[in-house]
């Protein structure tokens, strides 16, 4: 589908920025936004909507001018909500300014132009791990923005001073058990690696592997694989009614897929069962007030791989009812309690988007019993009829991969998937030129534009 006039012109303008070249338009469109993306209009009202918060589980960064083009100088127009999974970002890789993949990451997001994005693998950075600087928890999605979205890397593209926020998550965080059940809990956390000269994550090792194992979410580190949330000016992240479900147990979801190892045993001992958190990093309800649609509640999430197991499918059954809570979140199931207390706060009148790297396609690849399909693709308030696909022209740099893969390694596990409330106007996969010299992520970000739907409010 293509991306209306008003926002960013069609066809050969989404193809530009789907092959991640800049400067060009369709002969019968404008080159630039027909809001005035270049012009004064959007400055001041980029200027007018500069704002700030807290960093941490707050938001942070901040609005200012020069960032992009604000919602809020084209109220009713269609929203671009996105979610990309950039491959395990740490804490020393935002610290520094010249981080030749992050440089890349900061490029393709400026050209996505999204209005509200969530980021996978962004180190949720913990006071006393692999150097915090002395900032209060959660800052690093606000050190992506002031070191590289919010800077201008390449002519005609905009920086973009997004707000950020970040919830804290699962993954690293020791559980004192024996989780892996290799005889040993391992709790002492390794040294923290460095990403290599081209910002590259290292390799993990088996000690690594070993700590990973044993946390509550796999991560060789506390607050690795985190997730942010990045808004642009003119939007406003309602801090007052955000809810997680960090703490929420598995053994508390109805109908849990228990591990079982073919002889019959459980998996897991009943301490560590009644112990045993459900989302291996977090699951987070994030309302956003956008202008001319009203609050939409971002239900982001980020399910473990189906993998890395044995015949007691623990992955696989954590990935399955990773999902299956965040249908049951949608559905404000009173058994879910937030960690805030309570069910997920979303009635049947409120527009969402579910967004994140699922770990699951619904065709194909080892997840366990289709989760995708069963709890949302089906879910009678979620718009889900066409999935997003890469454009033509894109195609032919990964012959082996489906229009709608949003992995390079060639299944759909990326998703953005707005309610009945919300009419879906144009959406996409970004595929990334596999020749380029720094490889940003082995994901492509996946976007939607929306509007409100006839009759929704």
């Amino acid at each position: 589908m293509k991306r209306t006039p008003s926002r960013l012109g069609t066809g050969a303008t989404l193809l530009c920025a789907a092959l991640m070249t800049g400067g060009c338009a369709a002969p019968d469109e404008p080159g630039r936004d027909e809001r005035g993306r270049d012009g004064s209009a959007s400055a001041a009202a980029g200027s007018a909507a500069a704002g700030s918060g807290a960093a941490g589980s707050g938001a942070a960064g901040s609005g200012a001018a020069g960032s992009g083009a604000a919602v809020s100088d084209a109220i009713g127009g269609p929203v671009r909500i996105a979610t990309y999974n950039i491959e395990d970002i740490r804490t020393a890789d935002v610290e520094s300014a010249d981080n030749p993949r992050l440089i890349e990451a900061a490029k393709i997001i400026q050209r996505l132009d999204a209005d509200i994005l969530l980021v996978n693998e962004v180190t949720f950075d913990v006071p006393g791990v692999a150097g915090d600087g002395g900032r209060p928890a959660g800052s690093n999605a606000s050190l992506l923005v002031e070191h590289y979205i919010g800077r201008v890397w390449e002519e005609g593209l905009d920086p973009i001073e997004y707000t950020a926020w970040m919830p804290p998550t699962n993954t690293g965080v020791a559980s004192g058990f024996d989780l892996d059940n290799d005889g040993a809990a391992v709790a002492d956390v390794p040294p923290v690696a460095g990403s290599d000269s081209l910002g590259v994550p290292p390799r993990q090792t088996p000690l690594e592997r070993a700590y990973g194992n044993d946390a509550w979410g796999f991560g060789t580190f506390p607050g690795q694989y985190g997730m942010a949330l990045f808004v642009k000016p003119g939007l406003d992240i309602q801090l007052d009614g955000v809810q997680t479900f960090q703490t929420f147990r598995w053994s508390a979801l109805a109908d849990a897929n228990v591990p079982v190892e073919p002889s019959g045993q459980l998996w897991y001992s009943d301490e560590e069962w009644a112990s045993m958190r459900l989302s291996s990093k977090n699951h987070a309800v994030i309302p956003v007030e956008v202008p001319g649609i009203g609050v939409i509640k971002i239900v982001a999430s980020h399910p473990t791989p189906p993998a890395f197991d044995g015949e007691e499918m623990r992955n696989r059954k954590r990935n399955h009812d990773e999902i299956k809570l965040v249908a049951r979140i949608i559905d404000a199931d009173p058994d879910v309690v937030s960690d805030q207390g309570g069910p997920a706060s979303i009635s049947a009148a409120d527009a969402f988007v579910v967004v994140g790297d699922l770990n699951a396609d619904p065709d194909e690849g080892s997840s366990f019993g289709n989760p995708i399909e069963t709890h949302l693709l089906s879910h009678p308030r979620i718009r889900s009829a066409d999935a997003p696909e890469a454009v033509e022209a894109t195609r032919s740099w990964y012959p082996d991969l489906d229009p709608d893969d949003t992995a390079r390694w060639g299944l759909r596990v990326d998703y953005v998937l707005p309610s009945v409330h919300l009419a879906v106007v144009g959406q996409g996969v970004v595929r990334t030129d596999p020749g380029a010299p720094v490889q940003v992520s082995d994901h492509f970000p996946v976007f939607i534009d929306v509007v409100a739907a006839p009759g929704a409010r």
